[in-house]
């Protein structure tokens, strides 16, 4: 395993497994530990979906599952009963050093450079100029 990536311990997995849906359908799921390390991962380092390393698994069952699991509101029952087991309290504070913006979040207001009543008032003058 890869020091850069995160990896749920097995002490840690033994008390999120009671948590997590067992009414699927269909094929044999992925394995949930390595999964939910793969979502941990990418929501923790700011990427993409798809530049989750191969070592979580497939791309799109890492996407899939957190999209699914947050409809189905398993994340956040998830947390809570984490929470009421004696882990952080129910409301944890997130500085700024945790948030990552883009960098194009750091300029000033997007959208059109000119303002159209600006651009009819230069419009205007020119068309009066002999």
């Amino acid at each position: 395993m890869n020091r850069d990536q995160f990896w749920v311990t097995d002490e840690q997995f033994s008390k999120i497994q009671p948590h997590l849906p067992t009414d699927t359908r269909g094929k044999e799921r992925v394995d949930d530990l390595r999964v939910i390390s793969g979502i941990v991962h990418v929501l923790k380092s700011g990427g993409r979906w798809v530049d989750a390393p191969p070592d979580y698994g497939p791309r799109k069952t890492l996407y899939n599952r957190f999209v699914r699991w947050a409809a189905k509101g398993v994340w956040t029952t998830l947390f809570e009963e984490l929470a009421r087991a004696g882990g952080p309290t129910a409301e944890v504070l997130i500085d700024s050093s945790a948030v990552k913006a883009h960098r194009c979040a750091a300029g000033g207001k997007g959208g059109r450079k000119v303002r159209p009543s600006a651009a009819r008032a230069v419009g205007a003058r020119r068309k009066s100029t002999p």
